[in-house]
């Protein structure tokens, strides 16, 4: 008798292997968002001037190579007007170099290790029937957040510009999260597809739509803060400058200071956050609600942490470290609210 079942559909195809592969590369990407964060916090990010996708993943080796990049990074407005004046040394400038190098090996990595295993399951015939156009969404998706990258860059090298721009920045580093929470909802696709083979593709709800839209607002608002160094506006909580709201540049509007100036932006972060709360613990109740209870647990863990180490990277002055932990959680929290969202709209 011809089978009809999504189990004979599903003959040959390794969604297991793939969730694994998918997981490994979601692991992969929140080690880049950390590594971008240390990159940002130590103000490393303009230090290699020049877009070499194949040949920049060798560093100088010599001191005569050492010496030509250093004298590039001499001709941006960064050196001439901050790290120069501060007395940077060759040794300063090798420092900041390494993070910036291997941010963008980390991107490389990323790639490999997502395209080779793509083409492999691709020619074995191991994808899914509907996966293989969302998987290769994937890998355009992580060579735009390359493209992105570069950009960011770009538009602190030009002029009299000292750093880079807090929108391409916000741009790089919420298609990283994108990418990070398509890549748990396709695992988790697959392992449901593993275990049960009548189970179809989870759903996007609306409650979970609406909950990513208020998250999506505070990442947006934290990568400002970190684009402007806004994390230094204050460090006392709950109140800045001894006020609730803090003073702030309004002469040419609200929406132009709600972008623009760093006071205004470290409070909207800091209190925006509390909107997001409320969104993600309706998520989190949904989740518990269709018997997904350890979705509801991550959630409320995920958010509770980040909290907390938001405070804490308040109160610590933007301590390198502990503002490196909040940009984790932040992306331990995007996965979190996937995990939730994927389990509010599993379908059998």
């Amino acid at each position: 008798m011809r089978e009809t079942t999504e189990a004979g559909r599903l003959r040959g195809t390794h969604p297991l292997a793939i969730a694994s592969w998918l997981i490994t590369v979601a692991v992969l990407v929140v080690l880049m968002v950390v590594v971008g964060g240390i990159t940002r916090l130590t103000e490393s990010g303009l230090s290699i001037t020049e877009w070499k996708p194949v040949t920049g993943a060798i560093p100088p080796l010599t001191e005569a190579q050492w010496q030509r990049e250093f004298e590039a990074y001499r001709q941006i407005g960064e050196y001439q007007q901050i790290t120069g004046p501060a007395g940077m040394t060759l040794a300063d400038y090798k420092f900041i170099y390494f993070w910036e190098w291997l941010h963008r090996l980390l991107g490389r990595v990323i790639g490999l290790a997502f395209a080779l295993p793509l083409a492999w399951f691709w020619v074995r015939g191991a994808i899914p029937k509907g996966y293989k156009l969302p998987l290769v969404g994937l890998l355009a998706l992580g060579g735009l957040q390359g493209v992105f990258g570069w950009f960011m860059v770009r538009s602190g090298l030009s002029g009299e510009v000292t750093d880079v721009s807090h929108f391409w920045l916000s741009i790089h580093l919420l298609t990283a999260l994108l990418t990070l929470a398509l890549l748990v909802w396709v695992a988790l696709d697959m392992i449901a597809m593993a275990r049960e083979p009548e189970t179809r593709s989870a759903r996007l709800t609306g409650l979970a739509a609406l909950a990513g839209a208020v998250l999506f607002v505070q990442l947006l608002l934290g990568a400002w803060v970190a684009g402007l160094d806004a994390g230094h506006a204050s460090d006392t909580w709950p109140l800045m400058q001894e006020r609730f709201v803090p003073e702030y540049d309004g002469a040419r509007g609200f929406w132009w200071a709600a972008t623009h100036d760093p006071f205004l932006i470290h409070f909207l972060h800091r209190w925006w956050a509390w909107f997001a709360v409320a969104a993600l613990i309706v998520l989190a109740r949904q989740a518990k609600k269709a018997r997904e209870r350890m979705a509801s647990v991550v959630l409320h863990s995920a958010f509770g942490v980040q909290i907390l180490l938001g405070i804490a990277t308040v109160l610590s002055g933007m301590a390198l470290w502990v503002a490196v932990l909040h940009q984790l959680g932040g992306a331990l929290l995007v996965a979190a609210t996937a995990y939730a969202a994927h389990a509010v709209g599993k379908r059998t």
